[in-house]
């Protein structure tokens, strides 16, 4: 399929792909804060609850690479506004269901609407967007990644508390029908290929890979017998690893692997995404270091983590001048580096510690996390080609779906090494564990500083505009 060249892009067009992001991701998190109610109403434990947000943690995961190939063959047009509207009425399906198994059958077709749906967006804007303005495009795209997380216990609790859990998806029916209305106004008709055909070995072995390797990191999340956990995550890298395999002779394969040979690309997927698997594990890990540690309330503890989401923010419109002024390389360095040390020093927080002193540390986590993912975003595509573009997309989309998943798997896990490998006699013992985590994805963000600072010095030049 040839693509069309890029013209101006549209700024409308970006916003729209970056609320149905926003929708996708804050439906896909704020659940976890409704899970006692949801299982109250269906008279089942709150932790079986979970297979809901398991089943659509999958069906987004399996459902990317299958995007990939409709977009293609279809147009990206109609399989977008098709998601929008799976994702729509799955919502509302999702807020009738009678018991627990609807919920959970309906929360994977909401998923699958949702894995068509972002990445397939995000791919309309990309196309339609020259290098030397992918920054502001980019710009528009970031900011659902990092304020979803940080807004969705608030949303979610909000909902729940003072309406019902069931208004966690009605929400979607207005904003899901406003974006329906404006994908048929605003996403450009063509792109179709009739003659595209589909790898279905590659499909079967990457959507087996993909799915065995969520539900393994489910389980492992979910503190279930390790041997279970370790099997299915065995499958699923076995699949993934066959998949690899075949795609690579195939003749028309799902992705194009050669585009991991761009060395920004291929930067943005493994010391990328360390970078974004720690800062997924951070949401996680503050509410209950301040809650579960600290013995704070709930209302407490989520004003001092709003201020992650106040730095995320306001650091916002520096973001590309920075960018423009050093270049990505040394802003992907000092943004993992400065990141890794707030996170250590989340790891030395004390109850008595000041509350200014905590809230003014995580702005600066919140502010550097922003600098971080943005630029990461922006810097994966500016080497690769219009033909590369579509099998970029979906790799890239595939991984920041593993690495959401992964985050939390790997903060529960760190959370258990620490009650377990710690002594109780210590101060604080309640709050030991957290401080482990905390240390530990501040050693491990530093695999991500030694990646960046491995890029050649000019790296996505074309991109951010900087002078040689």
């Amino acid at each position: 399929m040839t693509s069309p060249a890029p013209a101006a892009w549209n700024p409308r067009l970006a916003l729209l792909v970056a609320a149905t992001y926003f929708m996708e991701f804050l439906d896909g998190t704020a659940l976890a804060t409704a899970l006692p109610a949801i299982g109250a109403d269906f008279g089942v434990p709150p932790a079986d609850v979970n297979v809901a947000m398991t089943a659509y943690l999958v069906a987004v995961a399996m459902g990317i690479p299958f995007s990939s190939w409709l977009a293609e063959r279809f147009g990206p047009r109609p399989v977008f506004t098709s998601a929008i509207l799976v994702f729509t009425l799955a919502s509302l399906a999702c807020a009738l269901s009678p018991g627990l198994a609807a919920l959970t059958a309906f929360r994977a077709v909401q998923g699958f609407g949702g894995a068509m749906m972002v990445p397939v967006g995000s791919l309309v804007v990309l196309r339609g967007t020259p290098k030397g303005e992918l920054l502001k495009a980019t710009a528009f795209l970031v900011w659902p990644g990092l304020l979803a997380p940080v807004l969705a216990p608030l949303v979610g609790g909000a909902l729940t508390q003072y309406l019902s859990w069931h208004w966690i998806f009605l929400v979607n029916l207005p904003l899901g029908a406003a974006a329906l209305v404006a994908a048929l106004r605003l996403v450009p008709a063509g792109g179709a290929d009739a003659g595209r055909r589909l790898d279905w070995p590659g499909l079967g072995l990457t959507t087996l890979g993909v799915a065995a390797v969520v539900v393994g990191l489910e389980l492992l999340s979910e503190g279930r017998p390790a041997g279970w956990a370790a099997a299915t995550l065995a499958l699923g890298l076995a699949g993934l690893a066959a998949a690899v395999a075949w795609m690579r002779r195939a003749p028309r394969p799902l992705f194009d692997f050669s585009v991991l040979r761009v060395r920004t690309f291929r930067a943005t997927q493994t010391g990328g995404f360390v970078y974004r698997l720690t800062i997924q594990a951070v949401p996680f890990l503050l509410p209950l270091l301040f809650q579960d540690g600290f013995g704070w309330d709930p209302v407490h503890s989520g004003l001092l983590v709003a201020a992650v989401f106040v730095g995320n923010i306001g650091v916002k419109p520096a973001t590309t001048p920075l960018i423009r002024r050093f270049g990505f390389k040394p802003v992907l360095v000092t943004a993992a580096a400065a990141s890794a040390a707030t996170f250590a020093a989340c790891a030395l927080l004390a109850p008595e510690t000041s509350e200014a002193l905590i809230a003014l540390l995580l702005v600066a986590s919140g502010a550097f996390r922003s600098i971080g993912f943005s630029a990461y975003m922006n810097v994966q595509y500016a080497d690769v080609s219009a033909e590369q573009l579509p099998s970029a997309n979906a790799i890239a989309n595939t991984l920041v779906q593993l690495a959401a998943a992964l985050g939390v798997a790997v903060g529960a896990l760190l959370i258990r090494a620490g009650a377990a490998w710690l002594p109780e006699a210590a101060g604080h013992a309640a709050a030991l564990p957290y401080r482990f985590a905390f240390a530990a994805i501040a050693v491990l963000m530093l695999a991500s500083v030694a990646d960046s600072a491995l890029l050649p010095r000019h790296a996505g030049t074309e991109v951010s505009g900087r002078r040689r």
